[in-house]
């Protein structure tokens, strides 16, 4: 078996498909994936649909941003690890240089009237599309009637009983799992499409598993993804801005399953309830950036970071403070999935057409259907409503909205948003656009403040 790439494709022609690639890169995973596909697949033939579809079963299995994981495991199918590294870092950066531009203007000018309306159109508009978000998977995932008693259970569990979203997902997993071994019809997934055997026999060396590869791959991974981490610990200690948000987003690197909308409900209310890092209203302004720049959505953990270290920056320049907190997200974040791929890519091959597998995984898809729901309704509850009041049944404590503090312009912003995608089917990008110019009007025509 040769060591050489799949197809000779030269290496400096790959790098300027990535950075194409990259900036083409939006609308979330699912346009993501559809991007690279037309490229990769139908327009440059450098991998074959069968091939294409098998990497893409590889990265669903694992957590983190699967467009991200695709885009690592088809440029180190390509060109090794080099391939691999040129084309994850090139998938994030053009979006990191954007975000990181934005996030300056919304703390050095937001407060400017005309620019307060941007914003304020932003995250109302952005409502819509996470409504839009719960559809979309519901549809795909709820096939049925177990799956969706899981998507319920997984809502009541995270809103009204407050369950931590990693328990949430491996409950969810296991249901799933437990429900195919006892071959019940309502946890039984659809059969897949099976992978072509040439795709087995025409893989590279460098593909195929090899323990001494896996292991040094591995440590050496966990070393560069964790160095920060240990020397914040170190120097800052435990308490320091920094630190955590190196270890917050350094937790979330492993229990990402489900995609980006399902992890950023436990990331939104962290930030917000528990380290308050940042607001309900802020939150959904950094989605609203994330949702609007090309790469990964879950790049909104770069804002986190930014909002974080510009309120705690001690010593530091707050904007300097600020770009460094959301730099260090951002690595906490996006240097796992090279790990995954490099040291575990080959062996999740081996997993790829297992029934009780494939069942496990429908079931965190459907947990991830409540789960976004959830955030959803948070956001709207804290975006719509100036004032929250706890309200108390049973045992239970669940904040309310005032309903006399609902606020108008934002419900006529996020409900033509919604209208607007969901029965006319226009594109996130306008309809995000025209929001903006609405909160823009509606603040200088207003005088609001």
């Amino acid at each position: 078996m040769s060591d050489e790439p799949i197809a000779p494709i030269p290496f400096h022609e790959a790098f300027r498909t990535w950075l194409r690639v990259a900036l083409l890169s939006f609308g979330g995973p699912a346009g993501q994936i559809a991007v690279m596909h037309r490229i990769l697949v139908e327009e440059k033939q450098w991998i074959g649909e069968t091939r294409f579809l098998h990497a893409l079963n590889y990265c669903m299995l694992l957590p983190g941003p699967e467009a991200h994981e695709l885009a690592i495991y088809i440029g180190w199918l390509l060109h090794r690890i080099r391939g691999g590294l040129v084309a994850g870092i090139l998938f994030v950066l053009p979006g990191l240089i954007v975000l990181t531009a934005l996030s300056v203007v919304y703390v050095e000018f937001g407060r400017f009237g005309v620019v307060q309306g941007v914003f304020f159109g932003l995250k109302s508009a952005v409502l819509a599309v996470v409504l839009e978000a719960v559809l979309r998977v519901g549809r795909r995932a709820l096939k049925t009637r177990g799956l969706v008693g899981i998507a319920a259970a997984a809502f009541a569990g995270i809103f009204v009983f407050g369950v931590p979203f990693p328990l949430i997902i491996l409950a969810a997993a296991l249901t799933g799992y437990v429900g195919s071994i006892a071959r019940l019809k309502s946890f039984v997934p659809a059969s897949k499409d099976s992978i072509d055997s040439k795709s087995d026999r025409s893989l590279p060396r460098h593909v195929r598993p090899s323990i001494r590869r896996l292991l040094i791959t591995a440590v050496a991974g966990a070393l560069i993804w964790l160095a920060p981490v240990f020397a914040l610990l170190s120097l800052a200690g435990p308490a320091n801005v920094f630190t955590s948000i190196a270890l917050f987003n350094s937790k979330m690197a492993v229990v990402t399953f489900g995609g980006a909308y399902a992890v950023l409900a436990y990331m939104a209310q962290q930030a917000v309830q528990h380290y308050h890092w940042l607001r309900p209203g802020e939150m959904l302004v950094g989605l609203g950036f994330a949702e609007t720049t090309p790469g990964p959505l879950i790049s909104v953990v770069q804002f986190v970071g930014f909002m974080a270290a510009f309120r705690q920056a001690g010593t530091l320049p707050p904007v300097i403070a600020a770009i460094l907190g959301g730099g260090l997200a951002m690595w906490s974040t996006f240097v796992p999935p090279f790990i995954w791929i490099f040291a575990g890519g080959p062996y999740i091959e081996a997993l790829t057409g297992k029934r009780a597998l494939n069942a496990a995984l429908s079931g965190i898809t459907a947990a991830v259907v409540g789960v976004i729901l959830n955030l959803a309704i948070w956001f709207g509850l804290h975006t719509l409503f100036r004032q929250m009041q706890l309200s108390h049944l049973w045992r239970l404590t669940l904040e309310l909205p005032v309903v006399s503090s609902v606020n108008l312009p934002a419900l006529l912003i996020a409900l033509a948003a919604a209208v607007a995608m969901l029965r006319f089917k226009m594109g996130m990008i306008p309809v995000l656009g025209a929001s903006c110019v609405a909160g823009a009007i509606w603040y200088a025509v207003s005088g609001a403040s």
